[in-house]
């Protein structure tokens, strides 16, 4: 049995993007994967905020994530956008420490966050439920040009107190 390093996360950058794109064929060639232009636009956009999982610092992206923020302060909602880890480095925490990061962006501004994931994804609905999220409806066809359905799925906003106050 390999010990395997803890992953290292930071911002996605345009250096690593074409990298995602390479990742996204791969994972998702059935489903109209994101072109690298869809990269690019979804990393300028000032709402979003995107993740990179890494190996080692200033390493090759092996794993990406982005969520974005929207409404108004007090009234924000998230919704992650994708995550997505290359099948070599599946099951080794990558994407859980992804997911983490894009709920610490959620959790700061206290909004809930949404998600659509395939419904024959069991280890991503896994995931996301050990994270508090619940199915909230189907989206029948929502992937193209597969037709796979997707799960909507919500985890309530949460707010961070510290410890030992609490509403009374």
């Amino acid at each position: 049995m390999t010990d395997r390093a803890a992953p290292v996360i930071d911002a996605l950058v345009p250096d690593d993007l074409v990298r995602c794109a390479e990742i996204e064929a791969e994972l998702f060639a059935g489903d109209s994967p994101w072109p690298l232009s869809g990269f690019v636009s979804e990393l300028r956009a000032p709402y979003n905020t995107y993740f990179a999982a890494r190996l080692a610092l200033g390493g090759p992206v092996i794993g990406y994530a982005g969520i974005s923020v929207l409404g108004r302060p007090g009234e924000h909602e998230c919704e992650v956008h994708t995550i997505a880890v290359e099948p070599g480095h599946q099951g080794s925490g990558h994407g859980r420490a992804l997911l983490e990061a894009m709920l610490e962006v959620a959790d700061r501004v206290h909004a809930p966050v949404f998600l659509e994931v395939r419904t024959d994804n069991d280890p991503a609905i896994a995931l996301y439920e050990r994270n508090g999220f619940e199915i909230a409806g189907t989206r029948r066809n929502y992937y193209q040009p597969s037709g796979a359905d997707a799960y909507t799925m919500v985890r309530a906003a949460r707010t961070t107190e510290p410890e030992g106050h609490a509403h009374s």
